[in-house]
């Protein structure tokens, strides 16, 4: 018997800071019925604009589901130069993972699943190499193993098009995912590919962080989580952290700290992203709580 669900209507939207806003939108929820179950806005006032997230209750909601984003369009969108989203949560989203040889945050990730702390589906795990198959066989998700290299990229690129589409993929999360994905590529799911940087960017980039920070004699070292886009490793950050270190800890010490850190600020990105508490503008993001 499949899941009953409570439906609800979920609203990100930016737009030029101006008085009235939140007083329209609540109005136009509250007089179709909506009951809103939470609020949260920010005003960026050195730039003047304005950011709200906004979720609502349909069950009494008069204006059909497929209806709303015209009517919202209709109402406001034009009138306060608005850009929205608008998503519902009666279908759970469906994520991919993208990952090569390491699996420290693979199977961080796959264990939230299992225990059921995060409201995804994971219909597929993709990987460039055969590794990984065996954690994919002990949580009984399908792997595809797509062998990309320089040369062939177009190619297998291609392939795991045919796989997204297969599996009906929303969003898509880089476990430590060594390939770099083609404009082509990012470009079919902006906002929608979550990576892990193993630093705190943008300092120590590169191949080999925890070397440069060993011989840098940094204090702490961190990782960051951030969208995907054209521009490598700069697309907008939406989670980081950091953990101290001493003169004492050798290159495996961060590397193994470093390890630990990264699962925390990936699984954190992507519960944010499942919860859709993240709203990117101008390569930033506002995470609301």
């Amino acid at each position: 018997m499949e899941e009953q669900r409570q439906n609800t209507a979920i609203l990100l939207m930016h737009c030029p800071d101006q008085p009235g806003i939140i007083a329209v939108i609540t109005e136009f929820i509250n007089t179709n019925g909506g009951n809103i179950l939470y609020l949260a806005q920010y005003v960026d006032r050195e730039n003047g604009v304005f950011y709200m997230r906004v979720e609502w209750d349909l069950s009494n909601f008069i204006i059909p589901e497929e209806k709303i984003a015209d009517y919202f369009d209709t109402l406001y969108a034009g009138r306060y130069n608005m850009t929205y989203g608008i998503s519902f949560t009666r279908r759970k989203q469906r994520m991919a993972i993208f990952v090569s040889k390491m699996s420290h945050c693979l199977y961080d990730m796959l264990a939230r699943y299992i225990a059921g702390e995060w409201d995804v589906e994971i219909p597929v795990i993709i990987s460039n190499h055969p590794d990984m198959k065996i954690a994919a066989e002990q949580f009984n998700i399908p792997y595809e193993h797509i062998p990309v290299t320089r040369d062939n990229k177009a190619e297998m690129e291609k392939l795991e098009f045919e796989i997204l589409k297969k599996y009906d993929i929303d969003f898509i999360v880089l476990a430590r995912y060594m390939q770099v994905l083609s404009e082509d590529f990012i470009n079919r799911y902006p906002n929608k590919i979550i990576n892990i940087h193993h630093s705190f960017l943008p300092a120590f980039v590169g191949a080999k962080p925890y070397h440069a920070a060993h011989e840098r004699g940094v204090k702490l070292i961190g990782a960051t989580s951030h969208y995907v886009t054209t521009d490598l490793d700069a697309g907008p950050i939406i989670e980081q952290d950091i953990v101290r270190i001493t003169h004492k800890d050798t290159i495996d010490d961060l590397v193994k700290k470093g390890r630990d850190l990264e699962k925390i600020v990936l699984s954190r990105a992507v519960e944010k992203h499942i919860q859709r508490k993240i709203l990117s503008y101008r390569n930033k993001t506002v995470v609301f709580s």
